[in-house]
């Protein structure tokens, strides 16, 4: 899923020119034709999410100005490109000082607002990086802090933001690498226990003749080597929340303890004398299905019904590959700056290979990819070449019951000559199902407009292009796309400006 850029400009042909333009680099576009319908278009809360803004600076109603200080006012952090037909120093200067990321005039080329666009994007992700990695340490990451616009985690972060509002205990479960702990940080940062510690334990770290000190605490001379006094991790959380990570890892001796803690809301120390009055709120994740576990004999029925309230399971990488492009954009402008090199972007090859692949590793192996590419390349652009360990592996198989026929990726044209799409995907190559969900052959219709569909998505709205590959006329393209009822692309209203 390519970023999403918003248009507000008054003027219909300038709207068209500009929407055409962001396309052709690679970028998905939403357009409304006044600041009040921009303002509507980035905080409604059903809208959808938007990584850029081109802004017309002189618009009846709420003018661009007027937008940059609702933007401004409502806490946004989204990149603002302002554009005027009257370029004055004043005007930049008002509008820099107003927020906006870059001021071009009209009529921008192409070039320019290619380049525009990728250091507003680029330096976006820098300051959203810096941001995560400041809220983490001082304990206040929230949910805006977490990279993803895949409908399969849509249902995850709402249940974890109602969660956030409680103590109820939450066991967040998926695959390594998943971002588990993030998750964790977040329905902390995101609750009234924010303000208070939030303390994270590796359980399957832990040897298991430390188990018990470590979580509980122990008394001076208590055994062999406790020279002094340990207060524990529950000690430590006492007021805020505890995270217990791989907890499925815990051994039966330690789960005994965890569970009599957890039901009378004390611990007792090592050596100590009386238990310990405290307050947390329990948080724990595993990469294991717990529930097995406990089938297995490894872990206690009743403390997984302790620990198993509010269950979250957070889909892999490969489950959600839409987030693939807005992780790599956040990784490369973080691993760039840490490094001090000067990486624009990705190569649109790169990129469409990269969101293909499986991601065993999740999130985790995305991001240690990006940096070892960064680390190791000698261009000002990242290409397949410098993902050399991961270009080998071969694309997955579809899981799809149906009989799939793969429609082969073909190359996108050249838009802007000598200049890579800057972190903007190709499109992926599409999975063309024969059969309904019943069994049945799918109509010769259905099947058509889905490859127009794709077609239009893999060519970015070049209608001529899209018309030439599928080896019809323009005319019969509208024409069946008039048919299937797709919007914007019918008759003249769907050409292209040129």
């Amino acid at each position: 899923m390519a970023a999403s850029i918003l248009i507000a400009d008054d003027d219909a042909v300038a709207r068209r020119l500009v929407e055409n333009m962001v396309q052709k680099c690679g970028y998905e576009t939403v357009v409304v034709e006044s600041g009040d319908a921009a303002i509507a278009a980035l905080t409604a809360p059903d809208a959808p999410a938007i990584d850029g803004v081109i802004l017309d600076l002189v618009m009846p109603g709420l003018d661009g100005m007027g937008v940059l200080a609702k933007i401004r006012e409502a806490g946004l952090s989204v990149p603002v490109i302002v554009q005027t037909a009257h370029g004055g120093i004043d005007n930049v200067i008002s509008a820099m000082r107003a927020g906006a990321a870059d001021f071009v005039v009209k009529p921008v080329g192409m070039e320019r607002l290619q380049v525009s666009l990728r250091n507003a994007l680029n330096t976006s992700a820098l300051k959203g990086e810096l941001q995560r990695i400041r809220h983490s340490r001082e304990g206040r990451l929230t949910f805006s802090d977490i990279i993803t616009r895949a409908e399969a985690m849509a249902p995850v972060m709402r249940a974890a933001q109602k969660a956030a509002n409680s103590s109820i205990p939450v066991l967040i479960e998926g695959e390594s690498g998943v971002g588990k702990e993030m998750f964790a940080r977040a329905i902390h940062g995101s609750g009234e226990r924010k303000a208070k510690p939030f303390v994270a334990v590796n359980c399957g770290a832990i040897p298991d003749n430390l188990v018990e000190s470590i979580l509980f605490g122990h008394e001076k001379g208590a055994f062999t080597g406790a020279t002094e006094r340990h207060t524990g991790k529950f000690v430590e959380a006492h007021g805020g929340t505890l995270f217990l990570d791989e907890v499925s890892e815990l051994p039966l001796t330690a789960q005994v303890k965890l569970l009599r803690a957890l039901q009378e809301g004390a611990v007792e120390a090592v050596g100590g004398r009386k238990p310990v009055k405290v307050d947390v709120r329990i948080v724990s994740a595993t990469n294991r299905k717990l529930l097995e576990r406990v089938k297995q004999g490894h872990f206690r029925e009743d403390l997984f019904y302790r620990l198993h309230v509010l269950p979250l399971t957070i889909p892999s990488l490969r489950a959600r590959r839409e987030d693939i492009p807005h992780l790599l954009r956040h990784f490369l402008a973080r691993f760039a700056a840490e490094e001090n090199r000067p990486i624009a972007g990705i190569s649109g090859e790169a990129m469409a290979h990269l969101a293909q692949l499986d991601w065993p590793g999740n999130i985790r192996q995305l991001e240690n990819a990006v940096y070892r590419a960064v680390v190791m390349s000698d261009g000002d652009q990242l290409g397949l070449a410098d993902f050399a360990l991961l270009a080998a592996q071969p694309h997955p198989a579809t899981d799809i019951p149906t009989a799939p026929l793969m429609l082969e990726p073909i190359a996108a044209p050249s838009l802007v000559s000598g200049s890579e799409i800057p972190i903007a995907p190709l499109p992926l190559a599409g999975n063309l199902s024969m059969l309904t969900p019943t069994g049945d052959v799918r109509p010769l219709e259905d099947m058509e407009n889905e490859i127009i569909r794709f077609a239009i998505s893999h060519y970015r709205g070049q209608m001529s292009e899209v018309a030439r590959r599928l080896k019809i006329g323009r005319s019969t393209l509208y024409r069946k796309l008039d048919e299937a009822g797709v919007p914007g692309h019918g008759g003249k209203s769907g050409e292209e400006t040129h």
